[in-house]
């Protein structure tokens, strides 16, 4: 029999505790921020049907390639989910009773076969916050001020770069451009920052766009809001002006909000999901090696409706954390805690007294690991500073004579004699002073 290798699929990693516990700690930390903005926890399937992940794409578009298909034991087609929106699209088209307008946070793994690099894995945790019921801009404005907080909490300085497709479409209608290539269009526009001038008029002249066409089209796409909104003042195209609107009044949020530092249109920024009807938005890391994205989403008004087939609307907007993307800029600067232990006991030979400090200190909320190997005092020690614990109880024989163990600081190196009585007043003071 042939030896299996053992190794991870490409593009999926295990992680082990230390790195683990940076990601529970952006998890944690993003937790708490979407709470504090009314967002609810919301847990969906992995396990999709190919044909609900497919139904909004034409053929050509790239996700389809990306997309896991597996089958069932009855052969049905099956999918992995490549992104939270369609899953939670699909569960609020099941559950038509639930009360609107609804806002909810998932975390939970995705899948992607794509290429494998910096900043691009093909499994993949993403952090989506939603809301369902909810019409106009005031909503986007929110978003962006939860994603400034987010990374703000995570110490990640942001930029955030946030554009309209109705004023996308508007323009590509603008440049006489046949309704049949939009969709073509719009995947090389989302290439934009990413292909030289030169290389974009390829890509068109590929799809058949004339000259004319390109030239007009990277010249609207080019200028910044303010030119645009005097360009198209007067203009009759119906989707170009519900854009200029709608991106007048999110920025009359973000002047409010005191968004401005943090925020910049792009009229390029695409986003490639063909579902997204109105404001767009994706996240850049101003200063760092990350030159992906790490956060991204927007509106989706038809999505829903698409999927119940009951007339009505069901205006939707939603944003993404790449929660990968964040882990590898943390695990970069090693600034994130990276134990969960509060303090390490080392019995010497005094098992049954080390037990039972262990759980006197944990009914107290204090994090409790132990020595149960007999191992040297030296060996234990080395033991805890591996493990980045920060504190240590030694029970040696002289001083449980005395009532008393031994705490001992690892950063500081200092230790003192602390009554048995006393070292959870002892441990919780010290806490409270870091």
């Amino acid at each position: 029999m042939e030896k299996l290798e053992l190794k991870n699929v490409k593009g999926s990693y295990d992680y082990e505790s230390k790195d683990q516990m940076i990601r529970n700690y952006i998890s944690d930390t993003l937790k708490n921020v979407f709470e504090k903005y009314g967002y609810k926890p919301l847990s969906t399937s992995i396990l999709c049907y190919y044909d609900l992940l497919a139904l909004k794409y034409s053929e050509d578009n790239d996700i389809l390639k990306e997309i896991y298909q597996v089958t069932d034991q009855a052969k049905r087609k099956l999918a992995l989910r490549y992104d939270l929106t369609v899953p939670f699209a699909k569960y609020i088209a099941i559950n038509q009773n639930i009360n609107l307008p609804y806002k909810r946070y998932e975390m939970g793994k995705v899948f992607r076969d794509g290429p494998v690099k910096k900043g691009r894995i093909r499994e993949f945790i993403q952090c989506d916050v939603d809301s369902v019921g909810i019409e106009g801009e005031m909503v986007e404005a929110e978003l962006m001020a939860l994603y400034k907080e987010g990374f703000e909490k995570l110490g990640i300085d942001i930029k955030i770069k946030y554009n309209n497709r109705k004023i996308m479409i508007g323009i590509i209608e603008i440049c006489k451009i046949p309704k049949e290539k939009i969709s073509q269009v719009v995947t090389i526009i989302d290439k934009f920052e990413k292909l030289t001038k030169e290389e974009i008029k390829i890509e068109f002249l590929k799809i058949g766009l004339e000259e004319k066409q390109i030239q007009n089209l990277i010249q609207y796409l080019n200028m910044n809001f303010a030119n645009l909104k005097k360009t198209f003042e007067s203009t009759e195209n119906l989707s170009l002006q519900q854009g200029l609107k709608e991106v007048e009044e999110l920025n009359q949020y973000i002047e409010n909000l005191k968004l401005s530092p943090y925020v910049e249109f792009s009229a390029t920024l695409a986003r490639g999901q063909e579902y997204y009807t109105g404001t767009v938005m994706e996240v850049y890391q101003t200063e760092g090696e990350i030159k992906s994205s790490i956060g991204g989403g927007g509106r989706y008004d038809k999505m829903i409706g698409d999927f119940i087939g009951d007339g009505k609307k069901y205006p939707a907007v939603g944003i993404s954390f790449g929660l990968d993307v964040i882990f590898d800029i943390l695990k970069a600067r090693g600034n994130v805690k990276n134990t969960v232990t509060d303090v390490y006991i080392i019995p010497m030979g005094n098992n049954r007294q080390a037990m039972k400090m262990a759980q006197d200190l944990r009914e107290k909320d204090i994090k409790v690991d132990m020595e149960m190997n007999d191992k040297k005092l030296k060996k234990s020690l080395n033991y805890a500073n591996l493990e980045n614990i920060p504190f240590v109880i030694i029970m040696g024989e002289e001083e449980l004579k005395e009532n008393k163990v031994i705490l001992k600081n690892m950063k500081t190196g200092e230790q003192e004699k602390v009554k048995m009585e006393e070292v959870a007043q002892k441990m919780l003071s010290f806490f409270t002073i870091l």
